[in-house]
């Protein structure tokens, strides 16, 4: 059985939309399979991802396709600079977030929505945005029934997280059969969150902007293969990349509810401005993780594949400055929460395994083709409801064209059924429940041998 002609023909096809709809924040699947091609080699590609998440918030109003269409492009060049080292230059778009809601519902801001339930600090009467004067009572039928803060709030939930990933990697081969390799990452993350609707509470109308920064990271891993029976097998480890971003944040119930709070002699004004002028470094770490890939020949012309991969969401957490100085007030304030030590904007419970099985065949010497069955556990249940699913299975098709021996087109769809979630807000109080979800991903890449 000589595979040496096929080498990894087939996992080619496979790879413009692989990791296109991984948990968390997970995009690329982060693969360096272009840089242990054989030889001089260059690829460019673009994954496209329809989404189609929707659900129900906690009063069971309809919460409809949420979660944004995004493209993802990446590049990859790797040199063979010598029979014992080689150079390769990876660019991808690693992890990113696009979803927004609409529609009647408590992810949407309405003219009155509520901010606190009626306690006994203040009087038994829930608080209320707009309605009426500040601190005022909102009279119905000769009753107090609500305090306004006379702040009414617009606009729907969003949130839009992106990043960018520049891999430098250097390869020493000792041997034919082994590459072990190396090397920096420099990484650029930005994003917005616009939080709005009587689901987030004292946070309805906050907004946070954070712009591009960009810092280093590395990368290291070994190889094995046996080019004659197209068997590889590979190892890659990526480091953690740690982020220290200005956040600009603003939340506009501070103010009014401060006022009604200071006036009762609950906080103190100090309190409130303490909040209100939170200043400093927000630190976003982009996880740790583990790339399993293999591949081997099964029979003539035919090759068998897997990935599998580890990334550590667990650990992965952003609280803002501002968002958690008004976490621990309110941890404090309201005992319901049970959070006195405050809590994140966006934080997961479980680190995320995803895997990766399929089949390649060479049809002749211009076509090939593949298929493919992907498994995602997702990071934890209930889920952040800026990405309200709980992983995932797909199936993948997968096609090839080489109109010369050098050059080759590749192209791929999959299709994914989503895991049904429960969605909860940043201090972990329920929020909805999202079900019968799914996606559908396609992509195109262009590689050259030279």
């Amino acid at each position: 059985m000589k595979l040496k002609a096929l080498t990894t023909a087939m996992i080619l096809a496979a790879l413009p939309t692989a990791g296109a709809f991984a948990a968390a924040l997970d995009r690329s699947g982060q693969s360096i399979s272009a840089f242990l091609q054989p030889g001089n080699y260059f690829e460019a590609g673009v994954s496209v991802l329809d989404p189609d998440v929707s659900g129900k918030d906690r009063s069971g109003n309809n919460a409809s396709d949420m979660a944004g269409d995004y493209y993802f492009p990446s590049a990859a060049l790797k040199l063979q600079l010598t029979d014992h080292f080689s150079f390769g230059l990876l660019y991808d778009q690693p992890y990113g977030a696009e979803a927004e809601y609409s529609g009647k519902n408590e992810f949407v801001s309405s003219a009155s929505d509520g901010v606190m339930p009626g306690t006994a600090l203040t009087g038994g009467l829930p608080v209320v945005t707009g309605g009426t004067a500040l601190g005022q009572p909102i009279i119905v039928n000769g009753q107090p029934v609500a305090i306004g803060l006379a702040t009414p709030i617009e606009g729907n939930t969003s949130v839009e997280v992106d990043t960018q990933s520049l891999n430098f990697i250097l390869g020493y081969q000792p041997t034919a059969n082994w590459n072990i390799y190396g090397g920096a990452v420099y990484q650029t993350i930005k994003g917005n969150v616009h939080l709005r609707g009587t689901t987030y509470s004292l946070y309805n109308g906050y907004d946070a902007t954070i712009k591009e920064t960009g810092d280093m990271g590395w990368l290291a891993g070994i190889a094995y293969q046996i080019p004659e029976i197209a068997l590889k097998a590979s190892i890659t480890y990526r480091s953690e990349i740690e982020h220290d971003v200005n956040a600009v944040e603003d939340t506009p119930l501070i103010d009014p509810l401060g006022a009604i709070l200071v006036s009762k002699g609950i906080v103190t004004q100090k309190q409130v401005d303490d909040i209100k002028n939170a200043e400093g470094k927000t630190n976003i770490t982009t996880p740790q993780s583990v790339n399993l890939d293999f591949q081997s020949g099964i029979m003539a012309n035919t090759v068998a594949f897997a990935n599998i991969r580890w990334v550590n969401w667990k650990d992965f957490k952003i609280q803002p400055t501002q968002f958690g100085a008004l976490s621990q007030l309110a941890g404090k304030l309201l005992p319901q929460l049970n959070k006195p030590n405050g809590f994140n904007l966006v934080d997961y419970s479980d680190d995320q395994w995803s895997a990766n099985v399929g089949v390649g065949r060479k049809l002749n010497e211009q076509w090939a083709g593949n298929v493919s069955v992907g498994w995602d556990s997702g990071a934890g249940n209930p889920v952040t409801t800026l990405g309200p699913v709980e992983g995932y299975w797909n199936v993948g098709l997968g096609v090839q064209y080489s109109p010369t021996p050098a050059t080759f087109i590749a192209g791929g769809v999959k299709y994914f059924w989503l895991g049904d979630a429960d969605a909860q807000t940043g201090a972990h109080s329920a929020a909805g429940t999202f079900s019968d979800n799914d996606a559908l991903a396609y992509g195109l890449k262009l590689g050259y041998r030279f």
